[in-house]
This record gives C-alpha cells, sequence and structure tokens, in this order.
C-alpha cells in the first residue's frame, strides 16, 4: 500500500517505521529539526519490542510533492489537526482513507469539514511512545495497538487491506464492531488519566494507589460516560472498569503526554481531553464539574504555553 504518515511524533514514528520496515510503500511529512534527522540518518526506533531502524527514509515537508496514495495517517497533535487538514487535499484519490491516529474524540468531525467525509476512517491507537531525539522514537511501554473503521462500521476493502499492513508489520490491529464506542473507550481512559495526573503532577503509580486520587479518577470517568451516554454512544457497563483496569497496568512511572508537555511549559491536548469533556458536556446539557475543576486549574498553564 502506498501510505503517507503526516507528523512524526511517538505514534506516527513507531507505527510508520513498523510499516517501513514490513515493507509498504511509506512517505513521511514532517518538518524542522526532524525532517532534517529523517533525511540525514534515517528514523531510529527504541522499542520494548525490539529496536529497528528505516534506513534511507521516504520524508518531505511538502505533500504535494507525493501525490494520491491509499492511506493518510494523520498523527498530529490534537490541536494541529484542523491547520493541517487542508494540506492533506493533494494526498487524496477517489478512495482514499484519511485515518486520525488522535487523542480525543473530535479529530474525525474536524478533518470530515474539510476533507470530506467520504475519505475519513475514524481510528485511533494506543502506545506510550515520544520522540526521544530528532530522528529518533522511544517506545517505552504498551503494547502498540491500532483499530480503525469506517462511519457505518462497514467492513469495506480499504479497510481490511490497511488491517491486513498493519498484520504484516507485526502491530496488533482490530476493526472494532462500532468504532465511535472504541473512541470513546479509549477516551475514557485517556483523559482521565490525562487530566487526573497532570492537575497532580503525579504519576500513576501514585494517583491510582491514593483512595483520594483514586476517587478523582473514578469521578471523571462517570463524567465522561455521561456525556458519551447523552451523545448516543453505547459505552458498554464494564467500559469503567475497563479503563481504570488499564490505569493500574500502566508502568508505575507512567505519566500522560498531556502532564509532560504542560510541565515542559509546551502546548498541550487539554482542549482536545479535558476541555471537551467540558464543552460536549454544555452541549449535551451534561453537568461536568470536577472535569471543569481540572481544566480551570490548568488553563492558565496552557495559555502561558501558547503565549496567550
Amino acid at each position: 500500500m502506498r501510505i503517507v504518515i503526516y507528523g512524526v511524533g511517538g505514534v506516527g514514528g513507531y507505527f510508520g517505521g513498523r510499516l517501513a520496515q514490513a515493507g509498504e510503500d511509506v512517505t513521511f511529512v514532517a518538518r524542522g529539526a526532524q525532517l532534517q534527522a529523517l533525511q540525514a540518518h534515517g528514523l531510529r526506533v527504541q522499542s520494548i519490542k525490539g529496536d529497528f531502524t528505516v534506513q534511507p527514509v521516504q520524508v518531505t515537508d511538502d505533500p504535494a510533492r507525493i501525490g494520491p496514495v491509499d492511506v493518510v495517517i494523520v498523527a498530529v497533535k490534537t490541536w494541529q489537526v484542523p491547520e493541517i487538514a487542508p494540506a492533506l487535499r493533494p494526498l487524496l484519490g477517489a478512495a482514499t482513507a484519511v485515518v486520525p491516529l488522535e487523542n480525543g474524540v473530535e479529530s474525525p468531525d474536524q478533518l470530515a469539514a474539510v476533507v470530506g467525509r467520504d475519505h475519513v476512517v475514524p481510528g485511533l491507537a494506543k502506545i506510550i511512545s515520544a520522540i526521544s531525539a530528532p530522528g529518533a522514537i522511544q517506545h517505552s511501554g504498551m503494547e502498540p495497538y491500532v483499530a480503525f473503521g469506517e462511519w457505518d462500521n462497514q467492513l469495506t476493502p480499504r479497510v481490511t487491506a490497511l488491517r491486513a499492513a498493519f498484520t504484516r508489520a507485526g502491530v496488533a490491529v482490530a476493526i472494532p464492531a462500532d468504532i465511535d464506542v472504541a473512541l470513546w473507550e479509549k477516551f475514557l481512559f485517556l483523559a482521565a488519566f490525562s487530566g487526573v495526573t497532570a492537575v497532580t503532577r503525579a504519576p500513576a503509580g501514585v494517583v491510582r494507589a491514593l483512595d483520594p486520587t483514586r476517587a478523582l479518577l473514578t469521578g471523571v470517568m462517570h463524567e465522561i460516560a455521561a456525556v458519551a451516554q447523552a451523545r448516543g454512544i453505547a459505552l458498554p457497563v464494564a467500559a469503567l472498569d475497563a479503563a481504570m483496569s488499564a490505569i493500574d497496568a500502566l508502568p508505575p512511572h507512567g505519566t500522560a503526554s498531556m502532564q509532560r508537555d504542560l510541565l515542559a511549559g509546551r502546548p498541550s491536548e487539554l482542549e482536545a481531553q479535558t476541555g471537551a469533556i467540558v464543552r460536549l458536556g454544555a452541549a449535551a446539557g451534561v453537568p461536568t464539574p470536577i472535569n471543569a475543576i481540572i481544566y480551570a486549574a490548568l488553563l492558565p498553564q496552557e495559555l502561558a504555553a501558547r503565549g496567550d
């Protein structure tokens, strides 16, 4: 398959690297120091599942040079999705699938508003990984996993072909029975973990062990589940227990990217996670007081990081 990886961070670098290693025709879209390092030295991945290098790497900062492809995997930060969406147009053929592997639940609609709903295949990824240096990715935890599916959950040739590509790459992959439920199940886990660890400045092992912070995690999850229900998302009854079990399974030192970004003074995904719960809750008439407090507590740092 001809695949474009738009954004070469922890997610795009790891999964794009695995696909390229397996022989797929992969082109990365990157910029700045990451682009220069990939051009000079290739992509280096240190992983708990085995280190590897992709050299040479097909990489550019201009999607227009690539032309139409089979799949575009969008792996930028969530706040960059609306910004980069218009640049995807030269990559689109008649059946091109644009697959956002983003945190949060709003990116598929944001992309659909620009490239058209027929091109978007909602997706998600699970992995703990980050850029360790220009051109280098560190995968430090969690079994790498991707899932995606058509809006109507039909098993189309393009999703089955992409599933086969990930399988050849040795990546755990699924086409869920209901992609909306799968997105919200991840959101239930991630937004709770991100918000609570960011506001407490504590890692997974601490927030899950202390009764007050564990109760905070549970409270955040209940609010997310209520918003999902109001939006017609059929989250299973066991979803909250599964989300807490996922947090319990994280390495004790594990942190969320939102927490790391805020502590480092970088823009974070606050708006796409805690902010989205508050926004979507208000739109649905669902109170989200715990998330509103966490959002208010973190907002000054977020605005400072953005120079606002």
